[in-house]
């Protein structure tokens, strides 16, 4: 398994974490990572992903209710909320990877670790946020160096 795979299974434990917790993380970041041990790879990848779902957590919410119009937020299982808010934003605030990427990963974390429909599920909720998106689906977009922006 690549190190973007665990980077992503450790992000959804961690906010599996935090939801057991109710919406509290563990007080050290490092206490997160004695429970769940990862290569400096993993948590170089993982760490950022994890804060940025945290900050941006408001905003991510918002969006799995507005397209789970038949489902109450609080029902949807935990698994599957946590796989849906690291893809969701992967979509909207990592450019650096593309859409179906996220999409793919997270129907593969949602076979694995959820109930026997999830796959289909966040497939469907991502599907709907895909076709919000105004930037490429099948490719990164690079980072702009310091040179051309003078």
């Amino acid at each position: 398994m690549g190190k973007r795979r665990k980077a992503r299974e450790a992000a959804i434990q961690y906010h599996f974490w935090r939801d057991l917790q109710h919406g509290q993380g563990p007080e050290r970041i490092d206490d997160f990572w004695e429970f769940c041990p990862a290569t400096p790879r993993v948590r170089g990848f993982a760490q950022p992903l994890i804060e940025g779902m945290v900050v941006h957590l408001p905003e991510i919410d918002e969006r799995i209710r507005r397209y789970c119009e038949n489902y109450e937020f609080h029902r949807i299982a935990a698994v599957d909320r946590n796989v849906l808010r690291l893809a969701i934003y992967e979509m909207l605030y990592r450019d650096d990877i593309p859409p179906v990427v996220s999409i793919n990963e997270a129907i593969e974390l949602a076979k694995t670790f959820g109930g026997a429909e999830s796959g289909r599920f966040v497939n469907g909720i991502l599907d709907r946020v895909k076709n919000d998106l105004t930037r490429p689906l099948r490719e990164a977009i690079p980072k702009q160096s310091s040179d051309a922006t003078k």
